[in-house]
């Protein structure tokens, strides 16, 4: 007589792809790590998340970078497209307006402004009008007090988080809304 074919049960089968799938964690886990790309082994910094590059403090830098408003437009324009979400500062967690230009300036510059467009509004710094916004300016916002702040980034366009549902957008000041609630910029950079 011959055998019937074997037919494994669900049981054992899930039990070898449990061993499996631990046998090939733990190999990943103990292998070595990957050979730096040629130009990793010349800018070892560039194989590291941002973040980790930083040497981050929490005092605010004594002075911006020469370059500074170059990277401040370039951070904030990469940030276009992020989720939206009240009292959010990173890229992960999403940004409100304050979140948002706290990040971009931390990240671009090392400054660490206040946490909200009214305290930041109230910086000792420069007020400077429509006609004389530089990129990297701050742009506030408001009737009577100020609720909403982005950053400049050049040619009447600023970086902002809008609202609740929203995404980071680059918006234009001539807009009917951002053109009739404009209050003022500030230069942080000089």
């Amino acid at each position: 007589m011959i055998p019937a074919p074997y037919r494994p049960s669900f049981r054992s089968l899930a039990g070898v792809a449990t061993v499996t799938a631990l046998a090939m964690f733990l190999a990943a886990c103990g292998s070595a790590p990957h050979k730096p790309s040629s130009s990793q082994r010349r800018n070892p910094a560039s194989a590291v998340p941002i973040a980790k590059n930083l040497n981050w403090s929490m005092a605010p830098a004594a002075a911006p970078p020469a370059d500074a408003a170059n990277d401040v437009l370039f951070r904030a324009i990469g940030l276009v497209g992020t989720p939206y979400r009240w009292g959010g500062n990173t890229p992960q967690g999403g940004f409100d307006c304050s979140g948002l230009i706290n990040y971009i300036y931390m990240t671009s510059t090392g400054l660490r402004l206040p946490r909200t467009s009214a305290e930041m509004a109230a910086l000792d710094k420069p007020k400077v009008r429509e006609s004389e916004l530089a990129s990297g300016d701050l742009v506030f916002f408001g009737r009577g007090h100020i609720t909403h702040v982005g950053v400049y980034v050049g040619k009447g366009r600023f970086v902002h988080a809008p609202n609740s549902g929203g995404t980071v957008r680059l918006d234009d000041l001539e807009g009917a809304y951002w053109k009739e609630n404009f209050a003022y910029g500030r230069r942080v950079l000089n």
